[in-house]
């Protein structure tokens, strides 16, 4: 099938603000896409491309004064399945992982590991290890949690989510990403698009979503602790350690948010 994909921000900006944008599909992705999803300005801008140390396309551009519009819209490929299941994977012993993947088992901004992790085992020493380990965390995190916009916080920790027992699916993405670790799974933080493929009406405003990645048997899979069930039409923009490795628009400089928009729709 088909997706049409984008996103549109208009921010007021009082001086000329350098930026960041992590709005470009990721790397594993780009194949996928029929039309590129080239990031806009308006007015336009220089724009200055890299790869960050995470894999991520990100890029860099110098906003000026007054108002200032990002845009990106394009057409991707997707095979319609829904995310793929693990069921039987294995967990590693820690001095079998792969080492580039060890970074993913530390304590980071948002996954506070340390204040956990007698939590963790307490909930979860004893469930069978592997994939059946990290469904258990995604159940409880998922019942644990209320869902509500207007409980965002981007301040909100993994441990300070648990006691809340509120937020947005970065809240239940970082305590899930916690709890895992102090398990000594890895496990990384994932942002792009959802779309609302095969959910039942009404939908949902579109957003950006965010979602996990665990090392079970010699690879990544999907898991997603706020929906907590295989989607359809789930599109990676970035992954890193937590959200403080992939804001989406990073300003540095004041700046007023007036306009947001994002959508994942079936053509």
């Amino acid at each position: 099938m088909r997706l049409s994909i984008g996103c549109h921000f208009q921010y007021e900006l009082q001086q000329i603000t350098p930026m960041i944008a992590l709005l470009n599909v990721h790397n594993s992705r780009v194949d996928d896409l029929e039309d590129e999803d080239r990031l806009q300005t308006v007015p336009e801008v220089a724009q200055t491309p890299y790869v960050d140390g995470f894999g991520n396309i990100c890029t860099r551009l110098i906003a000026p004064v007054g108002t200032f519009v990002l845009k990106s819209d394009g057409l991707i490929f997707d095979d319609g399945s829904e995310d793929e299941q693990c069921r039987g994977a294995e967990q590693h012993a820690v001095e079998d992982l792969p080492s580039e993947v060890l970074v993913y088992l530390l304590g980071s901004r948002y996954c506070d590991t340390d204040l956990l992790s007698n939590e963790a085992w307490r909930l979860f020493e004893n469930t069978p290890p592997g994939s059946a380990r990290v469904q258990a965390i995604c159940d409880f995190v998922h019942r644990h949690i209320t869902f509500g916009y207007f409980d965002a916080r981007a301040t909100r920790t993994a441990s300070e989510a648990l006691h809340e027992q509120r937020g947005v699916c970065r809240d239940f993405t970082h305590l899930a990403i916690a709890l895992c670790r102090c398990m000594n799974i890895p496990a990384r933080y994932c942002t792009g698009y959802l779309s609302d493929i095969g959910e039942p009406l009404p939908h949902p405003s579109g957003d950006f979503a965010a979602w996990m990645e665990v090392y079970l048997s010699g690879r990544w899979w999907v898991f997603d602790p706020r929906n907590n069930s295989p989607r359809i039409g789930r599109v990676l923009i970035a992954r890193g350690r937590d959200a403080a490795d992939v804001p989406l628009l990073q300003t540095f400089g004041e700046s007023t948010l007036r306009d947001f928009r994002v959508w994942t729709e079936e053509l």
